[in-house]
């Protein structure tokens, strides 16, 4: 039996320039965090050495590599050449909620086949073969972002360049620091779910072609750019204002990022206290975050107590073997 576990993540600036249409142009950067809510995917030997008995949001039982439903879990399986397994997953928070749950549990699941076939992949290589996998071999329209701040953990900038490649700087912060950064952050769930790919689909038209949306990316872009400085600085609290900006620059990329729904929750928290925030993910739904100083939390809490809150802290590992047993 082998169990991996794999981070969410929250991006908080220049999301959207991790898509190749725009950084193989310009260059993109993204400053992000992953965070100790995880996906836990699990797999040993199944009775049957021909078959595959899935259980993740359903359960798929086949004798066939190419019968399996899902996507990743069909593409994976066949990279690896592996079958006769049990395979399971479970998360702590549900899919298509902004958190990079994809992109998760691909980089825990290529660490989980890693250690079935006892090969040594190192997280930026993970992370790597993630996007691999979904973005060339499964034509997901998604970016790189997720992969990467999931797979390889912690505070990150992280730089997509027009070669291609990928470039991590850790943002280092002392741990007063770190504990203030965590505590002035705040989210809540929309209560709604949905699929990145079709929002994503329509950024990708926009950021080819229209050159007002690829000014805003190019502004998004600065945002991180300025995060970065700030808080290698330890200067925490320009977070608010970034977010923020970064959020009205978001909302011009698609028609589809926000709603009445959102718009009406992220003016109401800012009217009792925080100072900026965005919605997590590509739009839609999902979760909204924000940067509240802690006298101001409490009336920001009543305000959106129709929401659901979810506290939560930084994860520093990044996707791991948690257990390992060869019986």
């Amino acid at each position: 039996m082998i169990i991996t576990r794999t981070p969410f993540r929250v991006s908080f600036a220049g999301g959207g320039s991790d898509l190749k249409e725009y950084y193989l142009n310009y260059g993109g950067t993204v400053l992000s965090a992953s965070i100790d809510k995880y996906i836990y995917l699990s797999m040993h030997p199944y009775f049957n050495k021909n078959k595959y008995f899935l259980k993740y949001s359903r359960n798929e039982y086949v004798d066939d590599i190419k019968s399996i439903d899902h996507r990743i879990i069909r593409q994976v399986l066949e990279d690896y050449q592996i079958k006769g397994i049990d395979f399971s997953s479970s998360a702590d928070i549900p899919s298509g909620t902004g958190l990079g749950s994809s992109s998760a549990f691909t980089a825990g699941l290529i660490t989980l086949c890693n250690a079935y076939k006892s090969i040594y992949m190192n997280q930026e290589d993970i992370a790597a073969y993630a996007c691999d996998v979904e973005i060339n071999k499964l034509g997901e329209p998604i970016g790189k972002q997720d992969q990467y701040g999931c797979s390889i953990g912690g505070l990150n900038f992280i730089k997509f360049n027009q070669d291609d490649t990928v470039s991590i700087e850790k943002i280092l912060l002392h741990s007063d620091k770190k504990s203030e950064l965590k505590n002035n952050l705040m989210m809540f769930y929309l209560g709604s779910t949905r699929s990145a790919s079709a929002v994503l689909a329509e950024q990708k038209v926009n950021t080819a072609t229209n050159k007002q949306k690829i000014n805003f990316l190019h502004k998004m872009v600065k945002l991180s750019e300025e995060l970065k400085i700030e808080l290698q600085k330890s200067n925490i609290d320009t977070m608010g204002d970034i977010l923020h900006q970064g959020w009205m620059y978001k909302k011009e990329l698609s028609a589809q990022i926000t709603n009445e729904r959102i718009d009406y929750y992220y003016k109401l928290a800012l009217r009792n206290g925080a100072i900026g925030g965005k919605l997590l993910g590509a739009g839609g739904g999902g979760f909204l975050l924000f940067y509240v100083p802690q006298i101001k939390q409490e009336e920001v809490r009543e305000s959106l107590l129709d929401l659901q809150e979810l506290t939560f802290g930084f994860d520093f590992e990044g996707t791991k073997v948690i257990y390992y047993s060869e019986s």
